[in-house]
């Protein structure tokens, strides 16, 4: 008899586990968040906020698969090195489910580099390096922002228009930098093939010494500039360029100077007619925008930047990505992140099976001042969809799986 009732008491012991939840499943899901907060807190702080809105909502609707979403974040100081062993050890001591984030190209791939060799998903928020989803292309790597490629194309599109068959560039001697050069000189010559490449200049990131480079720019005698220095390289570029002239009577087309985030410290210097991509939140007139924006200045008593875009979407896309795969399992959310459907304040988005690239789109206009500020006018926004490469010439660049 007691043999009898000890066998059926292990029974039901064993019943009740299998009905009852282990544990570990009624904590929070972990992701593990890394980004250059002191070395470029104009853009990171923001998209903190950013992200802090999205995973308040997320948290105040009851998580994700009952679940709250936990951020484990940290600084990577914008250096490559710190930033993979900072990924080593979210993954390996604070065992979370997935890394995100990172903001220059060279600390996205670096990233990204980990999380394929250790097999974890890797959300990449803001890179804009064509590699992460191209030529090093990987199964855990997923790409949030337009890319270099994806923007030069709406801002080549804006050039071809133009006059001028002389150009000159001018970009910051690293990934993000080349990347964009390369693109936007091929994407303008094959809408263009009369333009002639009259002169380069590579200056070393955050290291502009602007006088000679201006000068450099002079003595190249360009009808058109492309530029794509961005922070305080770019306030540089453009207060020694004012002063000496080099923009009069040419046209630049430079990549994210109507961000607010680069615009907004020029103030009146904000220099008028340049075609540009950016983030014109004031004038944005669209149900989701409005939306987010009320939510984001109820929160933070402050306006958007477009890091506060990139931060809050990667966390709306990485909860709907958990939501879809009902687990937080490597291989299913990756599943479930190929063609991923995710609504932002731009609209919605889908990230593309074939390169993990998302279609976030752009906001492509000229640069005014008005009031003593900086502001984009006659901007449109480029749907990304129409601005990416065909799946033929992504899947030759992509590596074999």
């Amino acid at each position: 008899m007691r043999k009898a009732l000890g066998t059926a008491g292990l029974g039901l012991a064993a019943a009740l586990l299998a009905v009852s939840p282990a544990p570990a499943q009624q904590g929070p899901i972990k992701i593990g968040e890394i980004n250059s907060y002191t070395a470029i807190a104009g853009f990171t702080v923001p998209y903190r906020n950013g992200w802090t809105l999205a995973v308040e909502e997320i948290n105040a609707g009851g998580g994700v698969l009952g679940r709250k979403l936990e951020v484990v974040s940290r600084d990577d100081g914008g250096k490559p090195e710190d930033a993979v062993r900072i990924a080593g050890e979210l993954v390996g001591d604070q065992k979370v489910a997935l890394l995100a984030g990172t903001f220059l190209s060279n600390i996205g791939l670096a990233v990204a580099d980990y999380a394929t060799q250790n097999k974890v998903l890797f959300v990449a928020a803001e890179p804009l390096t064509d590699a992460i989803v191209w030529q090093k292309g990987s199964h855990y790597v997923f790409r949030l922002r337009p890319s270099t490629y994806m923007q030069a194309a709406m801002l080549a599109e804006e050039a071809a228009k133009l006059p001028a068959k002389r150009w000159a560039t001018i970009a910051p001697n690293y990934e993000y930098g080349t990347s964009f050069v390369a693109n936007f000189k091929k994407l303008l010559s094959a809408r263009r093939p009369d333009v002639q490449w009259v002169g380069e200049q590579w200056p070393a990131l955050g290291k502009l010494d602007a006088g000679p480079t201006v000068e450099a720019l002079i003595e190249a005698k360009p009808e058109a500039i492309f530029n794509a220095e961005f922070g305080g390289d770019l306030i540089k570029l453009v207060r020694e360029g004012t002063t000496r002239g080099l923009f009069t009577g040419r046209t630049v087309v430079s990549a994210l100077s109507g961000e607010p985030e680069y615009l907004d410290p020029l103030k009146d210097e904000a220099p008028s007619g340049w075609i540009v991509t950016g983030y014109p939140w004031y004038a944005i007139d669209t149900p989701e925008h409005k939306r987010f924006l009320a939510a984001y200045q109820n929160r933070f008593h402050d306006y958007p930047r477009l890091g506060s875009v990139v931060g809050y979407s990667t966390f709306k896309a990485i909860a709907a990505a958990i939501a879809k795969a009902g687990s937080t399992d490597t291989q299913k959310m990756i599943a479930a992140m190929d063609g991923l459907p995710v609504e932002t304040p731009f609209g919605g988005i889908v990230f593309r099976a074939i390169d993990h690239q998302s279609t976030m789109g752009a906001w492509v206009g000229k640069i005014a001042v008005k009031d003593g500020k900086g502001v984009m006018v006659d901007f449109h926004y480029d749907d990304g969809k129409n601005y990416q490469p065909t799946d033929a010439d992504v899947a030759a660049l992509r590596p074999a799986k």
